[in-house]
C-alpha cells in the first residue's frame, strides 16, 4: 500500500499496478525525448564546432605538408652533410688508425727490444744470484768448517798460527823471520823475527783462549759471568807465564815477546774489562797484540830491519862510492883524450878542405883551356901564347 496525500494506492491490484507502470513508462519516454532533443542541439553545435575544427585542421595539415616538404629538403641536406661528415670522419679515423697502428708497432718493437734487454739483464742478475748463492753455500760450509776448527784446541792453535803467518809474510821480508824455530832451551817458537841487536830476535807465539771467552759471552747469570771471568783470567795468565819462561832468553832473544791473539773481540775484551791482565803482561815483558796491532808492530820492525841493513851495507856503499869516483875520473880522462882527438880530426879536416880547394881551382883552369904552366903557389908561370895556323 502506498499513500499519496489522502489517496491510498493498492499495489496488489493488477489494474492499479498496470496503470502505475504505464505512467512510469510514459514518464520515461518524455524524459528520453527531452534528453534526445537536448542531445540533438548539442550535436548540431558540436558538428559546427567540428566543422570549424576540421577547417583549421585542414589548414594545419597543409602547413604540416609544407613543413614536411621543407623537412624533407632539410633532411636531404642533413643526410648529404652527414654523409660528407661521415666520409671525412672515416678518412680521419683511417689516418688516425694508421698512425696508432704505426705507433703501436713502434712501441711494440721498442717494448720487445726493452723486454729482450731486460730479460738479458735479468738472466745476468740470475747468474749473479746463482754465483752469490753458490758463494753463500760455500761460505756456509766454510763457517761450519771454521766452527769445527775452533771447537778443537789443536786445530784452533793451527788456525791462529796460519793467521799469524799471513800477517808476518805480508809485513816483513822473507829472510827476516823463521817458523817453528827451535831455541837453545829446546822450545819451539811459532815465529822468530830476526831483529838486530838491540833488541835482538823476538818471539811471536799464537794463543787463542776461545772457550773461556765464549762462556763469558754466553753467561746468563752473575755466577756464570764470574766463573767465566775467572777462567779467562786463569787462561791468559797461564799463557803469559808460559811465553815469558819459554821464549825470553838472555843473550839469545830480545828481552820481550809477543802473544798474538787471532781475535779482535778477545783483544778488545781484555783491554776493556781485564786491564790487570794487560798490565801483568807488561810486567812479564809479554806484549799482547791482535791482528791489527800486530801489523802495526811488524811495520815498525820492518823500519828497524831496513835501518839495520842500511848500516850493515854502509861499508859496501863507501866502497862502491870509491869505485864510482875512480870510474868518473877515468871517464874525465877519456873525455879529454876524445876531445883532443876531435881537435886533431878537425885540423885534418881543415887541411883536407884546403887541398880540395886547390884541386878545384886547378880543375877549373883545365876546364877553361888555360894551358899555362902550373907553377907552385907564389911563383909566376911562363905563359905560352896560342898562335893561329896562318901565322
Amino acid at each position: 500500500m502506498i499513500q499519496l496525500g489522502d489517496t491510498m494506492i493498492d499495489l496488489s491490484d493488477p489494474w492499479t499496478a498496470a496503470a502505475l507502470l504505464a505512467a512510469i513508462l510514459l514518464l520515461l519516454i518524455v524524459v528520453l525525448l527531452v534528453s534526445a532533443g537536448r542531445r540533438a542541439a548539442r550535436g548540431a553545435a558540436a558538428t559546427e564546432a567540428m566543422l570549424r575544427q576540421m577547417g583549421g585542421l585542414g589548414q594545419r595539415v597543409q602547413g604540416l605538408a609544407d613543413g614536411q616538404q621543407q623537412l624533407f629538403g632539410g633532411l636531404n641536406s642533413v643526410t648529404e652533410a652527414q654523409a660528407q661528415q661521415q666520409a671525412r670522419t672515416v678518412q680521419l679515423m683511417e689516418q688516425r688508425l694508421a698512425e696508432v697502428t704505426a705507433k703501436m708497432n713502434e712501441n711494440l718493437q721498442g717494448s720487445a727490444t726493452r723486454t729482450a734487454r731486460s730479460l738479458g739483464e735479468l738472466q745476468q742478475r740470475l747468474q749473479t744470484i746463482d754465483k752469490a748463492q753458490a758463494n753463500i753455500e760455500k761460505l756456509s760450509g766454510d763457517v761450519l768448517s771454521l766452527q769445527d776448527i775452533l771447537s778443537n784446541k789443536q786445530t784452533r792453535g793451527a788456525f791462529g798460527e796460519i793467521q799469524l803467518q799471513d800477517i808476518v809474510s805480508k809485513a816483513l821480508p822473507k829472510d827476516s823471520y823463521d817458523w817453528q824455530a827451535t831455541l837453545s832451551n829446546g822450545k819451539r817458537a811459532d815465529c822468530l823475527i830476526k831483529l838486530p841487536n838491540p833488541p835482538g830476535p823476538i818471539v811471536v807465539d799464537a794463543k787463542f783462549p776461545l772457550e773461556a771467552y765464549e762462556r763469558l759471552r754466553n753467561a746468563g747469570t752473575q755466577a756464570e759471568l764470574d766463573l767465566a771471568a775467572r777462567q779467562l783470567r786463569t787462561d791468559v795468565k797461564a799463557h803469559i807465564k808460559a811465553i815469558s819462561e819459554k821464549y825470553i832468553l838472555d843473550g839469545e832473544t830480545a828481552d820481550g815477546a809477543l802473544m798474538f791473539l787471532p781475535s779482535e773481540a778477545i783483544y778488545a775484551e781484555l783491554h776493556a774489562n781485564f786491564p790487570e791482565l794487560v798490565r801483568e803482561g807488561f810486567a812479564a815483558r809479554v806484549w799482547i797484540v791482535s791482528p791489527t796491532t800486530c801489523m802495526a808492530t811488524l811495520t815498525t820492525m820492518r823500519a828497524v830491519l831496513k835501518d839495520a841493513r842500511m848500516r850493515e851495507q854502509a861499508g859496501a856503499i863507501r866502497k862502491e862510492l870509491g869505485a864510482l869516483f875512480k870510474d868518473v875520473d877515468r871517464l874525465g880522462t877519456r873525455v879529454e883524450n876524445l876531445d883532443r882527438h876531435f881537435g886533431q880530426a878537425a885540423k885534418d879536416i881543415a887541411d883536407i878542405k884546403i887541398s880540395a880547394d886547390k884541386a878545384g881551382r886547378r880543375a877549373r883552369r883545365l876546364d877553361n883551356f888555360d894551358f899555362e904552366e902550373l907553377a907552385p903557389e907564389g911563383e909566376t908561370a911562363e905563359v905560352v901564347p896560342l898562335r893561329s895556323p896562318e901565322s
